[in-house]
């Protein structure tokens, strides 16, 4: 009698792991899918999107930043520096440089060249002979122009979804650098 019981035990058991180890229908796994793709199709563009602004904004702060660092380091050195743009190669590269002597200007000792990356349209609109933003010792820009003088990087990606675009610089007389965003028009 006791070893009916056990075994009946057992079977108890055995029917109750076995009825809650059936696993999902296909009906319950079709429909999980479907949800998943649905938030994957939803979240995915605004992900995208996201990804690009940040590119742009880290490529516009990194020229901001360069141009601070040339600031300082002329103020610091008592050295005129200057942030000359080149588009030689055919996508746009910066680099900073100081004037040891008169009209001689050298790569400051530890800056890396830069770029800005070519899926973006950059419109550089600075002094036409050097291309580059200059600063005195006194932390003021040398070769300030009213009209020369800004930075514009535009994601035409960015400008497809309805997005801020543009990342403008807006370079100051009196050595500072002004930083917007911006919608292109059209």
């Amino acid at each position: 009698m006791k070893k009916l019981f056990e075994n009946q035990k057992h079977g108890i058991y055995k029917r109750a792991s076995l009825k809650s180890g059936r696993g999902f229908t296909l009906i319950e796994v079709v429909v999980v899918v479907a949800i998943i793709g649905l938030i994957g199709v939803s979240v995915v563009p605004g992900i995208l999107n996201s990804m690009k602004t940040r590119d742009l904004e880290n490529s516009a702060r990194d020229i901001l930043s360069t141009i601070q660092n040339a600031k300082f380091q002329a103020v610091k050195t008592k050295l005129n520096h200057r942030v000359r743009f080149s588009n030689d190669l055919g996508y746009w590269e910066y680099i900073m440089e100081r004037e040891e002597t008169p009209s001689n200007w050298t790569m400051v000792p530890g800056f890396i060249r830069k770029s800005i990356p070519s899926g973006f349209n950059t419109t550089i609109n600075l002094s036409a002979t050097s291309l580059s933003v200059e600063i005195s010792p006194l932390g003021l820009i040398n070769n300030y122009s009213s009209t020369n003088n800004t930075i514009v990087i535009q994601s035409d990606k960015l400008k497809a979804a309805g997005v801020e675009d543009q990342r403008i610089l807006l370079i100051l007389g009196g050595g500072s650098v002004k930083y917007y965003k911006a919608s292109s028009t059209g």
